[in-house]
């Protein structure tokens, strides 16, 4: 399984609605096993948490440049992702 971290600053103010244009565009993600959207305790951050099936799925995924694309007047940038190996926890099957 491939896992990204990520943390995301929005535009000044507008963290609110960067979340919730990123979970409403993340119900239907063909190979993507986990997809959380949290808070920072910066005022603008969020960490995005992925695990999918494989790293081609994640990157080849239609839906992840479309929900970029649509977020993208929100967005003020992202810090270099860290990419995981997911080994399983609750939620995750491990397959």
């Amino acid at each position: 399984m491939f896992g990204q971290i990520v943390r995301i600053t929005a535009v000044s103010g507008k963290r609110a609605a960067l979340a919730a244009s990123l979970l409403a565009s993340a119900k239907e993600m063909p190979g993507c096993l986990s997809y959380v959207v949290a808070e920072d305790a910066d005022a603008d951050s969020l960490w995005i948490t992925e695990i999918w099936r494989d790293e081609a799925t994640h990157r080849d995924s239609p839906e992840i440049k479309s929900m970029i694309e649509a977020a993208r007047p929100l967005i003020a940038g992202f810090d270099k992702p860290i990419r995981t190996r997911a080994l399983g926890g609750i939620g995750l099957s491990g397959k």
